[in-house]
Formats: C-alpha cells, sequence, structure tokens
C-alpha cells in the first residue's frame, strides 16, 4: 500500500503540473492577430508541456530514468532562468 502512493503522488503532482503550466498556453489568444498566429503561438507556448508529457510517459515506464529527467530538467530551469546566482532567489523558487 505505502509503494503505490509513492508510486502515484509524484505521477499526480507532474500531471497537475502540467496542466498548470497548460493554462499559461491560453493567452496567446488574446489580442488581435489572426488565427493561425495565435495557433502558432499557443503551440510554442506548448513546447514545455510537451517536455513535461514526454518526461512523464518516460518515468510512468521507467520511474528511476523519469526521475532522473525531471532532476535534469529542474536544474536546466535554474540555470536558464538565472535562479541559481542567488541563494535567496533560488530558494524562493526552489521551495
Amino acid at each position: 500500500m505505502k509503494t503505490d502512493k509513492l508510486i502515484w503522488i509524484p505521477r499526480v503532482l507532474a500531471i497537475i503540473f502540467i496542466v498548470f503550466i497548460s493554462l499559461f498556453a491560453l493567452d496567446a489568444f488574446s489580442g488581435d492577430a489572426s488565427f493561425i498566429k495565435k495557433l502558432g503561438g499557443f503551440l510554442r507556448h506548448l513546447i514545455p508541456t510537451l517536455i513535461l508529457v514526454l518526461t512523464l510517459l518516460i518515468s510512468w515506464k521507467k520511474p528511476l530514468l523519469g526521475g532522473s529527467i525531471f532532476i535534469l530538467l529542474s536544474i536546466a530551469f535554474a540555470f536558464f532562468f538565472k535562479t541559481n546566482r542567488s541563494l535567496l532567489t533560488f530558494l524562493a523558487v526552489t521551495f
């Protein structure tokens, strides 16, 4: 029973996070651009979602590999957004 919780809690949290960041892609439909340009912006905003969905699918079949990829993605996030330069910023974003 405990191992089931340890398997399902990270999966559910990943799904919730994927849905949460997918909501931000909907802002591509605001504005006065044509529908094709809005659709292109929407699809471009969904690239991080696609990466996370692929990682979730990998972790569903191979949990150790998927967990490692999630850790690598979090490190890449820290360097991409430069949250690692200030300890206070890093701790605020991490926790």
